[in-house]
């Protein structure tokens, strides 16, 4: 790496040092900077033979600057393969010049899957500040978009110091390269994996060459083989039995002993030169993995056949490489403290009197009887998963799950302590905090949504406490509240709003307004103050309001990020995201807004709130109004809108294009988006499902490949169904019967012909389009019928006759709103029987 100072004349003198010098000719990369090139510097001045090169020549329209400036990275053939080489990133501006590389070499060490090479060139009179925010954000999307590559960052920084904006990196050049000065600088998110020397500058340039000498041992050749005890659970018995095994790492599970023999006479019969044992250990190693392939598959297979589907689930993944999109974010403990801070104080302070001291009072009046009884007790704790993780106490659920006879006699006691005096241990309160992205590109802490991890004895009495209430309160909750709601989910929600709509855009003239509310940190947010006076004015026994303030309070935590883990501070406001009870609070503390007209509503999902209004005339003051209200009940009750996440949608079928003012909230215009993820479904102005269908589409492909892959293993057709079902039809029908219906016949011959290719692949008939929509939208309509609560019931249950459908196909002016779910659901319902 170097800065040259113009590279055309320079080229001559770099050719013939790779041609006669062995440190020029086996660099890998040359990233250089400063090269005075432009647009009309053809790539034939500068050509290195055996190396490809990529340019960034300085614009000057953009950096105000004719001279200097320009990146190019050249890459030696032997190294990489040319087709193998993608251009990231291209940036130029007043303050830095940056080139993103991506390379997958020939050989690259198994821990990472390629490598990123950014060349930087910062200017002499740009702004630190703003070359550094560029360069962060820059680093920061490679790093989440692949979080498995070696990424390198060189270049002349001109005494600009990014050390502190590239957490992780190591800065490994440590020789002048300009006089006594160090102007360029490389860093890389791996230690100890150069050597740094200074070569003699090209030409006339006054900056040094610098040359990285790598000295990284790979991960196989670093880590020895560990013996590892595993605490085995049987089905029959329970009982615990110890083996070792060897773990090697980077080696999947049937990658055995044998194996790594065959390759080692392999690699021994190429050192000496013998063909005939070389065809013949190749034929013997390919015999070896597909036997041991096989093996593995027969092991699932046992497996699937004793009901153990967690461990088949595993292996599944294993073999296909499928990861979860939650994935744990690591950091050092600087970032750690950065999260505690900011999920504990980032919340408004909560309001005084709030203390437990407030439970004090009330414990005389607080009957002395049992609120749960032995029985309840042991089936909670029986029906605990055992592959779940333990909490912070460290008590794993296995444990508490085969000894549920024997501690359901203390944990009985217990629970009806801490509800009889209205304390909850802090042992129990103890959370650990886990970051999870709540996007592909988190930026910031604000970005991730903290997950708590919390005692699995705390959950158990969380859960009985739940199942106490909650038939109670049921009647207290917001008529439209679909989360948390027996016979109710997510599907239900997304009907209520698009029968509304398009119940009322049937008619003549008129448009939707459909406002979507964010929240920040919707749960961590609650007051316990507020809450109190909320519980007693439901009439919530005083025990009960005293025990949820005790459980809200005085609750420590601290942040785990990987291995690395933050002090344990304390936070009296909210209930951390992950526990039981936080949805079922978080829908008590919202109840009591509610609004339904014939022309506006407000409908929510836990913390996802929408404000429906059909207006037509251009009468908007019922909408802004309900707005402006719900804005002033959020401030009021301490939840906090983020105005920059909430979006406005217009669905206006007009052809008179008419202009909507906007809707100001805090002083902030909220943006009008055409298309708007909405519980998991793509909703756009036009409702016709093509973005929709376009995101399942792409889904299915991307997962199609995943499954081809475990058929390569000749897995038996039961395992390849389950995967089927569970991880492609999963993604790609979700919510099918609010959408299905009413998307267009190309649309539904590519899911079909997407079906048709999984067909092919599991080898046995699955559901078409259709077949999976109706029985989808039968399942449906029945549980709406079943439901009177539902707030669909009245509709659907009014238009159950034999004249039904003459009515409907009279009534639905337009083709769309007669397709939508409930007009076709009608139909079917009403023609089966």
């Amino acid at each position: 790496m170097g800065n040259v100072n113009s590279l055309p004349n320079k080229c001559e003198e770099l050719e013939a040092l790779i041609k006669t010098d062995r440190i020029y000719r086996e660099c890998s990369l040359y990233c250089i900077t400063e090269t005075w090139l432009t647009d009309a510097v053809p790539d034939s001045v500068v050509n290195i033979p055996g190396f490809t090169i990529l340019r960034a020549d300085r614009q000057p329209e953009k950096c105000g600057k004719m001279k200097g400036g320009g990146l190019v990275l050249l890459v030696n053939d032997r190294w990489c393969r040319p087709g193998h080489i993608t251009v990231k990133e291209k940036i130029c501006c007043r303050d830095v010049e940056l080139l993103a590389v991506s390379l997958r070499p020939y050989y690259v060490p198994r821990e990472f899957s390629h490598i990123v090479a950014i060349i930087v060139y910062i200017q002499p009179r740009a702004d630190p500040s703003v070359a550094c925010d560029v360069i962060q954000d820059t680093v920061a999307g490679i790093q989440l978009q692949h979080s498995d590559a070696l990424i390198a960052i060189s270049g002349d920084y001109n005494h600009v110091d990014i050390s502190s904006f590239v957490g992780g990196f190591t800065q490994y050049v440590n020789c002048h390269t300009r006089h006594n000065s160090i102007l360029d600088l490389c860093y890389i998110n791996v230690e100890n994996a150069y050597t740094v020397c200074a070569l003699p500058p090209l030409g006339k340039s006054d900056h040094n060459l610098i040359h990285l000498r790598s000295s990284y041992r790979p991960c196989v050749m670093r880590l020895p083989a560990t013996i590892r005890s595993y605490r085995r659970w049987t089905p029959e018995t329970s009982e615990a039995l110890r083996e070792e095994v060897r773990c090697f790492p980077n080696n999947k599970p049937w990658i055995t002993s044998s194996i790594k023999h065959l390759l080692n006479q392999k690699r021994e019969a190429f050192k000496a030169g013998d063909w005939e044992r070389i065809r013949a250990a190749q034929r013997d190693l390919k015999k070896a993995i597909r036997q041991a392939k096989r093996d593995y598959k027969e092991k699932l297979e046992k497996k699937l056949q004793h009901n153990s589907t967690r461990e088949v689930w595993k292996g599944m993944r294993v073999i296909t490489g499928y990861k979860d999109n939650g994935e744990v974010t690591q950091g050092d403990v600087s970032l750690a403290k950065e999260f505690n801070h900011f999920y504990t104080v980032s919340c408004p302070a909560p309001f005084s009197g709030c203390a437990t001291a407030a439970a004090d009072s009330c414990l005389a009046e607080v009957p002395n009887r049992a609120y749960f009884s032995m029985e309840e007790v042991r089936a909670e704790l029986r029906r605990l998963r055992p592959g779940k993780s333990a909490g912070p106490d460290g008590i794993p659920p296995r444990l508490l799950k085969d000894c549920a006879a024997e501690l359901a006699v203390p944990l009985h006691t217990l629970f009806n302590w801490s509800l009889q005096t209205s304390q909850v241990p802090k042992q129990w309160k103890t959370s650990c905090i886990v970051p999870v992205p709540k996007g592909g590109r988190p930026s910031g802490v604000k970005d991730y949504r903290p997950v708590a991890l919390t005692s699995v004895i705390m959950k158990t009495l969380e859960r009985l406490l739940l199942r106490l209430l909650g038939p109670q309160l049921q009647q207290a909750l917001d008529p439209l509240q679909f989360a948390y709601r027996a016979n109710m989910g997510v599907e239900d929600a997304v009907l209520y709003l698009l029968h509304r709509a398009l119940s009322f855009l049937d008619g003549t003239g008129g448009y939707v307004r459909l406002m979507f509310f964010d929240f920040s940190s919707a749960f961590n947010t609650i007051q316990p103050q507020i809450l109190r006076g909320k519980l007693e004015n439901l009439s919530m026994e005083p025990a009960f309001i005293e025990w949820i303030i005790s459980y809200m309070t005085e609750r420590p935590q601290y942040v785990r990020l990987g291995n690395t883990v933050s002090d344990t501070v304390e936070t009296s406001i909210g209930v951390p995201q992950g526990t039981v009870l936080s949805p079922f609070l978080f829908t008590l503390y919202t109840s009591d807004f509610s609004y339904r007209t014939s022309a506006c509503h407000i409908q929510k999902y836990s913390d996802d709130t929408v404000v429906a209004a059909c207006v037509r005339r251009g009468d908007e003051e019922e909408y802004r109004r309900v707005i402006s209200e719900f804005v002033t009940w959020s401030r009021c009750n301490g939840l906090i809108l983020n105005t920059s996440k909430t979006k406005e949608m217009i669905v206006d079928f007009g052809r008179r294009k008419s202009h909507h003012p906007p809707v100001v909230i805090e002083g902030e215009g909220i943006e009008v988006v055409q298309t708007y993820k909405y519980l998991g479904v793509h909703l756009d102005h036009k409702l016709d499902w093509s973005v929709h269908v376009n995101a399942a589409y792409r889904k299915g492909q991307s997962r199609l490949f995943f499954l081809r892959k475990l058929k390569s293993f000749q897995v038996c057709n039961e395992m390849l169904y389950l995967f089927y079902q569970s991880v492609v039809a999963s993604a790609v029908f979700f919510a099918v019967g609010c959408w299905g219906s009413c998307m267009t016949a190309r649309d539904r011959n590519r899911l079909d012909k997407l079906v048709r290719k999984c067909v092919s692949v599991l080898g046995r008939r699955v559901d078409s389009v259709g077949d999976l929509l109706e029985g989808r939208m039968r399942s449906m309509m029945k549980s709406i019928l079943r439901n009177r609560s539902h707030p669909l019931h009245d509709t659907v249950a009014a238009q159950q006759s034999s004249r039904s459908n003459r009515f409907l196909s009279m009534s639905c002016r337009t083709e769309r709103f007669r397709r939508s779910f409930v007009p076709a659901a009608i139909r079917l319902h009403n023609g089966s029987d």
